[in-house]
């Protein structure tokens, strides 16, 4: 994994001033070492600008960016590219552009994208089987491309200054160019108030910052900005059978994730004991114990959980007991990960640094912690992320009241949102009306299969829904607090070809006979022990010590007490002396399985800490 950043202007010539857009190139790429601490380059030609810094997996050695080819043979095609991304099919692709006249100078898959672009121009996209991001510039037509993965697992935003385009991997990208104004106006706040810690995907909250769309081209000419989808999912008929859909799937999902086990550096996994990470986990031990090599694995919790942790209907079990029993299974090198209150709260703020956003809570800094500790020893591991949306696996896919409810099926009491700020910012903020809208147009686009039932048809909403807002989040999360320390995570359960046929494939096979993930439960027979097949949901651990609740009230009201504080001019002291008063629902999430209590509260002092540190400045009017 890399981060990539640059500039594009037709209007003037960068080459006339070199020295001022090279340091402008490296200061792009400085604020993003943390992404790629093992290199860096730049590129600069009369109307574009390059910057990339390097994580090395594939080829160590060689496959330093910006990368630039040319075509053999007389008047072939010459370009340039910053890439950051896996392109896990890699090695098939080179064999086939060997076979079409390309030419490699390295063994990496950088060098893959940019031969098949040469070659086969964007039609090779559809080749990809990977997560990324990247830049291309071809010389001859004077386009800058950017693309982004199917998925949309990989970040890339965009921005542009009078008459300059920006791009960057991450937000502090764009906003370390000269003169770009770090300013949030009334629908940026709607993003974080009415949507977060999620967003709207394209968007960057940010005023005039934008993100690439998930399975998008977007062009960039002298004629202006140009955005189409090379990728999109298609509704159809499932017509395989019950044996024939288990059989596909099992293949889909093992294939994924042994592809997705390439790399030039030792592998790890993180597992929590549930049927996602233990099925990645026992894929990838079975492989390298082939190879004789032993796998490591991660699990994470909080101190002091043995003593606070408290069932409940999002978190009915902790993890430590069915992690011993893979660990047994697989016979894996494990390291057992805690967490204390001290560093939970300390990386609340590195990791709105990595996010350049407020984010979800303590579940993204104590990821942070832990992706932090996993990188002193690893460069790539693989994650369980992204089953749940596929499979069907949150509570919202199977309670009633998500289906009557026409909203966000995990954010359907917006009380909490709106209860703590101030009467006259909620005048000034249609929170809810923004909110719907967004969820509305989401709806539109869902793809729809004429003939369904009802009862089909939402759950398909619902399954669009979760790909396109919750996974989302959930990625941009990964993404975040692992390259923030410069740690590759990767999702095999993102692989498309999963998502493209689990789309169609009706609920009483993805639930079959009412089991939650049904499916891949029965897919998974056979590679992991009963009781890890059988164990219900339990999302990622959150901590249940009071202490730690305590210090967030303490930190929220000092802040607000003090008038220079930005968040104090947002929310009202009284609403929150009102509520830290009463006792917190540990059951009661307002976000996905973000508990109202202690999470909303850092989610709030995350805000200040953004407002504050980002310098922004707030359009109101």
């Amino acid at each position: 994994m890399c981060g990539i950043a640059g500039f594009c202007n037709f209007h003037g010539n960068f080459r006339e001033d070199p020295g001022k857009y090279y340091q402008i190139l490296q200061t792009m790429g400085r604020v993003q070492k943390h992404r790629g601490p093992d290199g860096d380059g730049v590129y600069l030609q009369r109307h574009v600008g390059l910057s990339h810094v390097r994580l090395s997996i594939l080829d160590p050695e060689g496959g330093a960016q910006p990368m630039v080819r040319q075509c053999a043979g007389q008047g072939g095609r010459r370009g340039a590219i910053v890439f950051n991304g896996e392109i896990y099919n890699s090695p098939a692709l080179r064999e086939e552009l060997l076979r079409e006249g390309a030419f490699f100078e390295t063994t990496c898959d950088t060098e893959v994208i940019l031969q098949g672009l040469l070659l086969r121009g964007l039609p090779f996209l559809s080749s990809l089987n990977g997560i990324f991001s990247f830049a291309f510039w071809e010389d001859a037509t004077e386009q800058l491309i950017l693309v982004r993965d199917r998925l949309g697992v990989k970040p890339l935003f965009y921005a542009t200054l009078g008459q300059t385009f920006l791009f960057s991997s991450e937000i502090k990208g764009i906003l370390s160019f000269p003169d770009f104004p770090a300013e949030v106006d009334r629908e940026g706040l709607c993003e974080i108030f009415g949507l977060g810690p999620a967003k709207t995907y394209g968007k960057g909250v940010f005023k005039n910052v934008h993100e690439v769309l998930p399975g998008h081209v977007l062009t960039y000419s002298a004629s202006g900005i140009r955005q189409t989808p090379y990728w999109q999912l298609e509704s159809h008929p499932h017509e395989d059978s019950w044996e024939q859909t288990r059989e596909k799937t099992r293949f889909l999902v093992t294939d994924s994730i042994r592809m997705q086990m390439l790399s030039d550096v030792p592998i790890c996994t993180f597992l929590s004991g549930g049927i996602d990470s233990s099925l990645v986990t026992a894929v990838c031990s079975q492989e390298l114990k082939e190879k004789g090599q032993l796998l490591s694995t991660y699990s994470f919790d909080f101190l002091g959980n043995d003593k606070n942790f408290r069932a409940n209907a999002f978190q009915p079990s902790q993890d430590r007991p069915y992690v011993d029993l893979m660990t047994s299974h697989c016979h894996t090198r494990h390291q057992y990960l805690t967490c204390d209150n001290h560093d939970l709260y300390a990386n609340l703020f590195k990791a709105v640094d990595a996010r350049d956003l407020p984010c979800m809570a303590d579940v993204e800094s104590s990821m942070l912690y832990f992706c932090g500790l996993v990188a002193q020893n690893h460069k790539v591991t693989l994650t369980g992320e992204c089953a749940d949306e596929i499979f069907g696996g949150y509570p919202w896919f199977h309670k009633k009241e998500c289906f009557d409810a026409d909203i966000f099926p995990w954010s359907m009491d917006f009380s909490p949102r709106i209860m703590l700020l101030r009467e006259e910012l909620l005048e000034l903020l249609p929170l809810e009306d923004y909110a719907r809208a967004a969820y509305e147009k989401t709806l539109r686009e869902c793809p729809a299969l004429p003939g369904e039932s009802k009862e089909e048809k939402r759950r398909r909403e619902i399954s669009y829904l979760n790909l396109r807002w919750f996974m989302q989040t959930l990625l941009d999360r990964m993404d975040r607090t692992s390259m923030h320390v410069g740690l590759e995570a990767r999702v095999p359960f993102a692989d498309h070809r999963i998502v493209e046929y689990l789309w169609n494939v009706p609920w009483d096979m993805k639930c079959k006979n009412g089991v939650v993930k049904g499916l891949l439960r029965e897919a998974a027979r056979g590679l992991l022990p009963d009781e890890i097949l059988e164990r219900k949901k339990s999302p990622y651990p959150k901590t249940y010590d009071p202490a730690y609740e305590g210090l967030l009230r303490k930190e929220l009201l000092e802040i607000l007490s003090d008038q220079t504080q930005p968040l104090s001019g947002l929310v009202d002291l009284k609403k929150v002396q009102n509520y830290v008063a009463k006792p917190s629902d540990y059951g009661k999430p307002f976000y996905g399985q973000l508990m109202a209590g202690p999470q909303l509260l850092a989610y709030l002092l995350q805000v200040n800490y953004w407002l504050k540190t980002y310098h922004i400045r707030l359009i109101l009017s």
